[in-house]
């Protein structure tokens, strides 16, 4: 009798502080991530491979996807998203293409180039046999607290793409996005160089300690630090959409979902402690939606057209 009755106020609790925290639940694919009858159909084009010098002896694959409202006389916004091979799988939870496709279509968000990478390789060449796998450099580049991947990005694979399409020169109409550790890295790069990326999507962001080396000299950083740093560093003029699940991992690295909250809060109180400064300066544009998933693609691919939706509103 004891263990039903602690089996409800269990339950209870959960219910209660779902609904505190407006949890949404049934989350599944929309018509965004569908072809429509009347969207001029854009090209993905790749994989291709690239060889950064940035992470020296590393390979990783490529794709471009190229809206056909694209004329090479107008410059494009750029959107690029982590973990490429997930992100551009046809039958996938992102099927990030088709979104941009639909979305641009009904002028949700401009015409935009898309860039899709997978993390990094310790070969000469990229596998063809991982597949969905993840790479094995892929914790290196993504989960540290550096400048290392946005320099591949901005000084390497990026000029790449610029030789062949004309990309803006504005950072407001640069995003960046991911799922995992692949949302620490976007974070990461907009907030080492928020001259080039303004917009982030983060879906189930690690902002944990998988990057955290305390025996390195000197100590690095892990995701678990960034709440304290947002808290007393310089508000960067960046625009973040989170998204993550009360079911997201626990283990030895962190609670996610705990770590994401802690995330929207220090943005919520950098922006309240300017305010109380009287500062001038810029604030931090930020929502988040969380959700009953677990730590997969599903729903933050599901929530990717209402994200990029909210990271373009005022754009448009």
């Amino acid at each position: 009798m004891k263990g039903l009755i602690l089996s409800l106020l269990c339950a209870f609790a959960a219910a209660t502080s779902a609904h505190e925290l407006n949890v949404r639940t049934n989350i599944g694919l929309t018509a965004d991530h569908i072809p429509q009858e009347g969207v001029p159909r854009g090209t993905l084009k790749g994989p291709f491979e690239f060889h950064s010098e940035v992470f020296e002896g590393t390979v990783r694959r490529y794709w471009v996807f190229v809206p056909a409202q694209y004329r090479e006389t107008n410059p494009a916004s750029l959107l690029v998203f982590q973990d490429g091979q997930r992100a551009t799988n046809p039958e996938g939870s992102i099927r990030i293409h088709q979104v941009m496709e639909n979305l641009i279509a009904r002028g949700d968000m401009p015409v935009t180039i898309g860039l899709f990478v997978t993390p990094g390789h310790k070969a000469d060449s990229y596998p063809d046999d991982l597949g969905m796998s993840n790479p094995n450099h892929r914790a290196e580049e993504y989960d540290a607290l550096n400048d290392r991947y946005a320099r591949m990005l901005i000084e390497e694979l990026i000029p790449v793409i610029e030789a062949d399409y004309h990309l803006t020169d504005d950072p407001e109409q640069r995003a960046i996005g991911g799922t995992s550790s692949g949302a620490i890295a976007a974070f990461t790069a907009a907030w080492e160089r928020p001259d080039y990326f303004r917009k982030v999507y983060s879906g189930i962001g690690s902002y944990v300690s998988i990057g955290f080396k305390p025996k390195a000299d000197p100590v690095q950083l892990g995701g678990q630090d960034y709440p304290a740093l947002i808290r007393r560093s310089a508000i960067r003029p960046v625009r973040v959409f989170f998204q993550d699940g009360t079911n997201d991992l626990d283990n030895e690295w962190g609670n996610w979902f705990l770590a994401n909250q802690q995330m929207v809060a220090a943005l919520g109180y950098a922006n309240r402690a300017a305010n109380e400064r009287e500062d001038t300066g810029p604030r931090y544009q930020f929502t988040h939606v969380w959700t009953d998933g677990v730590h997969n693609d599903d729903h933050p691919g599901a929530l990717l057209p209402e994200g990029l939706r909210w990271l373009w509103q005022d754009d448009r």
